[in-house]
């Protein structure tokens, strides 16, 4: 069994609260040393010219630019104070480097340009007393300054790289927080995809048990004073259709609470011609026209064939009335299934007005759950009154 390879250890990192002290940290112990340096000299000129080097540090992070100007201006000053390095210069490259680091690019490019400058100058500032002007004083200068520059660019480069080091992990950030933020929104969008087709499949269970339970229901009552015989047969089958129902219900529950059921799968193409049997059984006077063989088609094509025929033999059942005929008819195309279902009932004619006939057209989601499982597939359905009389539903489904 393979294992995931072990993430490399981050590196520790300070908080804000520890940065703070570390800046704390630097300005103090740099002027620290500095004050005791010029006092252990006695020299008072070097004690204040290093707690105006290294004090500002502390507020590199806060304000870096204007740090760097105030380093700047009191190494500027030594060169009129003092022919010499002091210790306190050990500030400046810290300046160049918390400009470079948490300022823009510009402002650390002019701290760079002023640094190399500076190192030039203090070079010639501190070799001019010492190096006799014949004896090839540019040597030592070049000596001097070349290697205060190099501090110069190395504290520059680092900051530079620390700073867009740090931008490349905020982009990364940013882009995680999107794709996370994106991850949601199609969750969300899946979640309510499922929830719509879960709420399409129990309203085609329930409106089909329940259609089929009050016509046997009905016809039961009529016949129950005539021929017992009839109603025994119908309450049979109220019973067998709510056992199914209710089976088929506690599948789409089952599909709420977990990923496995452990039920029976979809009902597909196959299971056609079963739901037209239970129609006749029913009293629905159907002409039926299927291909032989049925087509081999995708289980997601064969389950909304089911749908849609289970949901026009159910509005047959509620709305059209007396019907002398219903007609079936599935035929496979070059490139899908079209489902026609005719009736010749008087439903759609009334327009649903008179009393207990809510017509076709009402405020029912029949019509809806149809129309979305087939543009779902890619398909059209269209649905209408026919001209005298009856009502035709079409379905076209690609495969």
């Amino acid at each position: 069994m393979s294992t995931a390879p072990a993430l490399p250890r981050q590196p520790r990192r300070l908080g804000p609260r520890g940065e703070a002290w570390f800046d704390r940290g630097l300005a103090v112990g740099l002027a620290g040393l500095s004050l005791l340096i010029g006092v252990a000299a006695g020299a008072p000129d070097w004690a204040l010219l290093g707690l105006l080097q290294c004090a500002p540090l502390w507020w590199r992070r806060r304000s870096p630019v204007a740090v760097y100007a105030a380093v700047a201006a009191a190494s500027a000053l030594q060169v009129l104070l003092v022919d010499m390095p002091l210790f306190s210069q050990l500030a400046y490259p810290v300046a160049v480097y918390a400009v470079a680091r948490f300022s823009t690019a510009v402002a650390g490019t002019v701290a760079l340009g002023v640094g190399l400058v500076a190192a030039a100058t203090a070079a010639w500032d501190w070799t001019s007393p010492y190096v006799d002007p014949v004896d090839y004083p540019l040597q030592q200068v070049v000596s001097y300054a070349t290697t205060i520059g190099v501090i110069v660019v190395a504290a520059w480069a680092l900051g530079t790289l620390g700073r867009t080091r740090a931008a490349y992990v905020d982009a990364l950030r940013t882009h995680a927080e999107q794709v996370a933020r994106d991850a949601e929104q199609r969750a969300e969008l899946a979640a309510s995809d499922e929830r719509a087709r879960i709420a399409r499949e129990m309203h085609d269970v329930v409106a089909h048990g329940l259609s089929v339970m009050v016509v046997q229901a009905d016809g039961a009552r009529y016949a129950a004073a005539k021929d017992p015989d009839v109603a025994t047969a119908a309450l049979g089958t109220i019973a067998a259709t709510g056992r199914e129902s209710l089976g088929e219900m506690r599948r789409l529950l089952g599909l709420l609470r977990s990923e496995q059921t452990g039920t029976r799968p979809q009902p597909g193409l196959d299971d056609v011609a079963g739901l037209l049997e239970q129609a006749r059984a029913d009293g629905l006077p159907l002409t039926v026209r299927l291909p032989d063989p049925l087509p081999s088609v995708p289980t997601g094509t064969g389950l909304v064939v089911y749908r849609v025929l289970q949901e026009a033999l159910t509005n047959v059942r509620r709305h059209a009335g007396l019907v002398r005929d219903v007609e079936v008819v599935l035929d496979a195309e070059p490139g899908g299934l079209v489902l026609r279902v005719t009736d010749d009932g008087r439903g759609a004619a009334a327009g649903g007005a008179g009393p207990g006939e809510p017509g076709r057209t009402g405020g029912g989601l029949g019509l809806v759950g149809m129309r979305e499982r087939v543009r779902a597939t890619g398909g059209t359905l269209a649905t209408g009154p026919r001209g005298g009389g009856g009502f035709e539903v079409v379905a076209r489904v690609p495969v």
